[in-house]
This record gives C-alpha cells, structure tokens and sequence, in this order.
C-alpha cells in the first residue's frame, strides 16, 4: 500500500478513484475531469495497492474574503474507503498526512460531515460549527432578461466557467475566491437546469423558483453587484421568499436563522488561529 496525491494523472488510478466515489457517493467526476475542471486546486491524498485506490481524504484549496481580509484555507472532501478495507484507520491515516502538510500553509482547515461520522473529525481538533441561513421577503418585483444556459453546449459552459472563475467574491464579509471548478461541479451535476446568464450584469445566477419561494445558490459577476437587487429581479407576483444559500454582503432587514442541512461545518483554526466566523453560510457552491 502506498500513497498517491497524484491519480488525476493516472488513468487507471483516476478509473479507480473515480468508482470509488460513485460507490460510495453516487457522483461521478468523469465528465468534471474531461472538461478541465479537475485542477491542482483538486488534491486527493489517496492509498493505492495493486494499481486502485482503496481509500482518500481530498484537499480543496480555497481562497476566502472574511470581512475585507483575504484568507487561505483547505477544505477536506471526498473521504471514502473501499468496504473491504475499512475499520483499518486509513482515513485516520490519511487526515494525518493532509494536516501535516499543509498546517503552517492555511489559516483554517473546515469539512462539511454527515451525520454518520460528527464523532470523527474532533479527535482532530475539529469543531462543529452553526451556520445561519439569510431570507427575504422581496420589496418589489422586477424584470430580468436571463437567458437559460444548457450545459451540453461548450459555449455556454465556456462562458458560465470564464466568469466563475474570474468572479469577485459575493459577499465581502464572507465569500471566496477561486472557486471557480467547484462551481462548475454543480453546474454540471446538482443544477444543470438552474443556471442562467444575466446580460445586463454580466452574471451567472443559479437559482431554482419553487411556487412562492425562490433559492437563490449564487450569483457570479466579474463585478460588484447587488444580489439583494438581482435577487428581486427574478421574483414575479408569486414570490413571498427569497433564500439566499451564501452569505449576502447587506443583510439588514433579512431572516436570519439556524441552518440544518443534511452536513454539519467543522472548522479547524491553523497558523491565524482563525477559523470561520459565526452567523455566516458557506457559499454551497463552494462546499466539497
């Protein structure tokens, strides 16, 4: 058994890897990889015997702006282990080796959980972290001109990932940066039919209008914008809530409230001694 940070450029390591994560996830990162989104930000620290992968921590490098400061961190996904190798400590193993390489390279390293492993992650330092979810009611109800992008066309994929990975953060209290593969991730997986572009604001919004509410995933703009604005633009007369699943920049006014989501946040402060700061809500498009 060895260790292998490098299956992306293996094909037989990367088949592998690849059904691993369908057995175990039901996700698949074929399609993700072939249309290069699986860069070096995307790092699986993988043990490897006989040529397959039996078990991986993944390390996703993110850039954060917390209130103005620009922030450097790792999220861990994608932690899998094949059945017949599991009660062995492999991912114990594996954790081990992520936080030693990178602990003096990150002010914080966080994961998102399910609720079969929350007594896991702190024996490593780990915390559980309350994340709010921000709502409102619109104020008035606008007209936008969006185009329905199709994930099947190379063109509007080039241009949905030329501006997530060129975007400014949403929320300057609480966004990143960089992210840009992640967010093609769900774009092409969780909301293929949810993403429009927005030719007046030069924005990719994913959003889903479901009767009177409206979740709104995000907005990525090369420039600043108001989502509080656009966020309105695609209500109509039937809309009484619209749920924002990031951290908006202005949330005077708003719905504040505890989030419970499938996943719970754990944060590990590192060399800032820093982590997430309380009341906000990961960007789901960032999430691992």
């Amino acid at each position: 058994m060895e260790l292998s940070k490098n299956v992306r450029e293996n094909k037989n390591l990367r088949d592998s890897f690849n059904q691993l994560a369908e057995d175990t996830f039901g996700i698949h990162f074929g399609q993700w990889h072939e249309r290069g989104y699986w860069t070096e930000k995307y790092v699986p620290f993988s043990f490897i015997e006989e040529d397959r992968v039996i078990a991986n921590v993944s390390v996703n490098l993110i850039d954060f702006t917390i209130e103005g400061e620009e922030k450097k961190a790792i999220q861990i996904g994608t932690v899998m282990t094949h059945p017949d190798y599991r009660n062995r400590g492999l991912s114990t193993d594996l954790l081990k080796s992520v936080l030693a390489e990178y602990r003096d390279q990150v002010d914080f390293v966080y994961l998102f959980a399910n609720q079969n492993v929350l007594e896991f992650y702190p024996k490593f330092g780990f915390q559980a972290q309350q994340e709010t979810l921000f709502s409102m009611v619109p104020g008035t109800v606008g007209k936008v001109n969006a185009r329905k992008l199709d994930m099947e066309e190379e063109a509007d994929r080039d241009l949905a990932y030329g501006i997530a990975r060129d975007r400014l953060p949403v929320s300057n209290r609480f966004g990143t940066k960089n992210t840009g593969e992640l967010f093609m991730f769900y774009a092409l997986y969780a909301f293929p039919d949810n993403l429009y572009y927005l030719e007046e604001e030069d924005a990719v919004v994913m959003f889903q209008l479901d009767g009177e509410r409206i979740d709104l995933f995000d907005v990525a703009c090369r420039e600043n914008v108001d989502v509080r604005k656009i966020a309105e633009k695609l209500a109509d007369g039937d809309t009484r809530q619209i749920v924002f699943h990031f951290t908006p920049e202005e949330t005077e006014g708003m719905q504040a409230d505890p989030f419970h989501g499938d996943d719970v946040l754990f944060v590990l402060p590192m060399k800032s001694g820093e982590g997430v700061p309380h009341g906000m809500k990961h960007p789901l498009t960032a999430q691992a």
